[in-house]
């Protein structure tokens, strides 16, 4: 699958290297290439300008800073259009944390997904914690839910589909959750959540 990556910080850099290690083509997309800084991403994949990266991937992940997203998605809609677009980003100074909206106005026909967005990046590079798998709830449209569950999956986490993008805001609930547990009680950043069902 060809992945195009907005962002290269840690949550970008760590999903890119998961996927490529199971044989994705990853691109990331960045402001400037030819920035020295990204040369340790070149070990993983290409680094292109970000709209390069984004029309290029099959499926295009959202890693940019939450203030970011908004700007980078109206301006580069005619990429996204058709995509699965997974939204990881969190603003958490707006009104919405998520780009969902936005992403539904100017690029209709993407096939959104919120994922990744509930848990700190080291998280992503160790899925288990004591010995146990941790779960990653996401939601988004129903006709990728398959892709975006074996996506999850190949990063080591156990994919717990909440809903279609309805659910949005019950699962941004879980990011304040997170925040509110890790900056506000002082548990680690390596603090995950597990849904126990019988």
């Amino acid at each position: 699958m060809n992945i195009g990556i907005i962002g290269a910080g840690q949550i970008g850099g760590t999903l890119g290297r998961k996927w490529a290690s199971v044989g994705h083509i990853i691109r990331f997309g960045v402001r400037n290439p030819g920035d020295a800084r990204y040369e340790a991403l070149r070990t993983t994949g290409e680094v292109r300008e970000a709209g390069q990266a984004a029309a290029l991937g099959e499926v295009v992940l959202l890693a940019l800073p939450g203030a970011a997203a908004a700007d980078f998605v109206s301006g580069h809609a005619h990429a996204l259009a058709g995509k699965i677009v997974i939204d990881a980003t969190n603003n958490v100074r707006g009104a919405e944390m998520n780009v969902l909206t936005m992403l539904a106005e100017v690029a209709p026909s993407a096939r959104p997904v919120r994922a990744f967005s509930t848990l700190g990046w080291e998280n992503f590079a160790d899925p288990q914690i004591g010995g146990q798998q941790i779960d990653l709830f996401f939601c988004g449209d129903p006709a990728v839910r398959s892709t975006a569950e074996q996506l999850i999956a190949e990063v080591g986490l156990r994919p717990v589909y909440i809903g279609n993008l309805d659910t949005a805001a019950a699962l941004d609930g879980f990011t304040r959750v997170w925040f509110a547990l890790v900056f506000g009680q002082g548990y680690g950043r390596r603090t995950a959540f597990k849904l126990l069902s019988e």
